[in-house]
């Protein structure tokens, strides 16, 4: 099998032009688990793919990485054959925010019968959960406020960092094993966010060889990033994985 993983979009939140942060691993070409769904990478993971994400694992719920769920409900619920089949893979302690974000519109239809969730197979997770015969793990990022946002590791394959500050403990144990790190970074870092100084000082060389920066500000920022020798993730773009690692018992 050949694994990948595909940019949606690239930029922050005000880098609309980049689209929102959001890609897709991919397997043997066709998508296998998309991750998050902003507006912009949406429209860009339709017109890549030509239909919605079979599976989704959310991140965090700012509306950059979340606002395109509304558009996710009437396609899958007027769709009666993918009506309550997508899974939709969200750290518990993130539910309840999604909910409230994206779910809690009262009468979502207008002539009634129909619930947010109807549209969709909602699967809270802990630390770890299995899609298509594959584990994967969730560990905390820092971003915003403790307990909201989270990253995922595909073992083996691929680490996404989602919004974070730089996490050198998450992935001293969580991208031990040769992954691809794809790693929020602009060119300069906030309270929310990383910016480039923020992971040179925090992270070794070894890690820093294995990262591709997305969540940058413009292309000019992203050019910026690419002069000091890192490799930068531009939307549509599809790095090659490696296959990812036996799941525990032997299943694959």
């Amino acid at each position: 099998m050949m694994w990948a993983l595909r940019f949606h979009g690239v930029g922050n939140a005000s880098a609309t032009e980049l689209g929102s942060p959001m890609a897709t691993i991919e397997r043997d070409g066709a998508p296998w688990l998309t991750i998050d769904c902003g507006s912009e990478g949406l429209s860009a993971c339709l017109a890549q793919y030509g239909e919605p994400p079979r599976a989704l694992f959310v991140t965090h719920t700012h509306l950059d990485h979340v606002g395109g769920f509304e558009r996710l409900f009437v396609s899958g619920y007027f769709d009666a054959a993918r009506r309550g089949r997508m899974p939709v893979y969200v750290p518990a302690t993130v539910v309840p925010l999604l909910h409230q974000r994206v779910g809690a519109y009262p009468n979502v239809l207008a002539e009634g019968g129909a619930n947010f969730w109807d549209a969709f197979h909602l699967v809270p997770v802990g630390d770890a959960f299995w899609h298509d015969g594959q584990r994967l793990e969730v560990f905390p990022a820092r971003h915003h406020w403790p307990d909201t946002a989270f990253g995922l590791r595909l073992p083996g394959s691929v680490v996404w960092s989602g919004d974070t500050r730089p996490i050198p403990e998450q992935l001293r144990r969580h991208a031990d094993a040769g992954e691809l790190v794809a790693h929020d970074c602009g060119l300069h870092g906030n309270p929310s966010h990383s910016g480039i100084d923020d992971l040179e000082r925090e992270y070794e060389p070894a890690v820093l060889a294995r990262c591709v920066l997305y969540h940058y500000a413009s292309a000019a920022d992203g050019d910026a990033l690419a002069a000091r020798g890192y490799r930068v993730a531009r939307m549509g773009e599809a790095f090659p994985l490696e296959a990812p690692l036996a799941p525990p018992g032997g299943v694959t």
